[in-house]
């Protein structure tokens, strides 16, 4: 593959791209380059972490060793109970890689990485001490914001994150850090202050933030906005009929944003169309190559909500088989990281 079609595959579907030309040249200078993302560990995996798995495929596919930092020790920063957090790392590493073969995605050069593997090393310890001694309190927050639960009353752990996440890029000797749109404020932060301790600063990635199925964005705390990956195909039918869809309306519409950034992509991918059904005397079925032509007939209203929603469901159902097959040994696992 060509420099050119790596940058496409890296670039589609993002949000923005700190920046263009340290990608280009990146892809020109290195056979293969390394791109990580981070999870904390805190709640349950749902649906709309389809968006970055996907992205890291993509990644894949342009030839990169790829990494999933599975972040314990930022789980507990945010507030997860330290006791739970080695069931809820047991219950990440068993999951995550079930999605990928959701998705049919080739895997040979992704590695997951417990963060407490290397966070706690004397090293590691030793450039988290010096970089708080080159950041403000208002850096560290300010940087967190949109990321880290503060409350009333904020912890300290809640500022010692952004400084860990900035180190994470140089312990996982990575080029490229990938997150949402939400993590803007923390891969910034690492950009400007890696180089106050003497390490480069990296290219930072970002795709969108997709709305929840109520209007707002798709949150492992609110069970109203997602669908949680081990719900049954009856759940799955349910929350996406309940999900709002106003008629015509694109913003903020949930139901459109995972037709677009999950399912056309995969559709696309396989050259494949979203098929609609619908009774002949509702003017038959309905075939999308492209989600511009969908949302077009969308805002246009000659595709109907519960249409749109009922299709939906059904490629949802099909693409969580692969997890399905695991359901009980998931969910033996999930009781114990979970018991709330």
């Amino acid at each position: 593959m060509d420099v050119e079609k790596r940058f496409q595959l890296v670039v589609r579907n993002t949000e923005e791209v700190v920046t263009l030309e340290e990608l280009k040249k990146l892809l020109q200078e290195k056979k293969k380059p390394s791109v990580y993302l981070g999870t904390a560990i805190t709640g349950r995996p749902h649906i709309g972490y389809f968006v970055w798995v996907l992205k890291l495929a993509d990644f894949l596919k342009a030839g990169f060793k790829v990494k999933l930092l599975l972040a314990d020790i930022h789980g507990a920063l945010d507030g997860t109970p330290w006791e739970t957090l080695e069931k809820r790392y047991e219950y990440y590493h068993a999951i995550i890689p079930l999605m990928f073969e959701c998705i049919g995605a080739d895997i040979k050069e992704f590695e997951m990485v417990k963060g407490s593997s290397f966070q706690k090393k004397e090293d590691y310890f030793y450039d988290l001490l010096k970089m708080s001694t080159q950041v403000t309190i208002n850096d560290c927050k300010r940087a967190a914001a949109e990321v880290v639960k503060f409350g009333d009353n904020p912890k300290l752990s809640g500022l010692i994150y952004p400084i860990m996440q900035s180190l994470d890029e140089e312990y996982l000797e990575v080029d490229i850090q990938y997150g949402g749109l939400d993590q803007r404020k923390i891969l910034m932060f690492a950009r400007e202050n890696l180089p106050a301790v003497e390490y480069k600063s990296r290219i930072e990635v970002m795709t969108p933030i997709i709305p929840g199925l109520v209007g707002k964005k798709m949150s492992s705390s609110d069970p109203k906005t997602k669908i949680d990956l081990l719900d049954d195909e009856e759940t799955v039918n349910k929350k996406i009929r309940g999900a709002e869809c106003p008629e015509g309306i694109i913003e903020e519409n949930g139901v459109l944003a995972f037709t677009k950034y999950v399912i056309m992509v995969l559709k696309g991918d396989k050259k494949e169309q979203f098929i609609i059904e619908r009774p002949e005397k509702f003017g038959g079925n309905l075939k999308y190559s492209s989600y511009e032509d969908l949302e077009k007939d969308f805002a246009q209203k000659k595709l109907h909500p519960l249409d749109l929603k009922n299709a939906l469901a059904k490629e949802l159902n099909q693409l969580l088989k692969p997890i399905r097959t695991k359901q009980k040994q998931l969910e033996k696992i999930s009781s114990t990281a979970y018991t709330n």
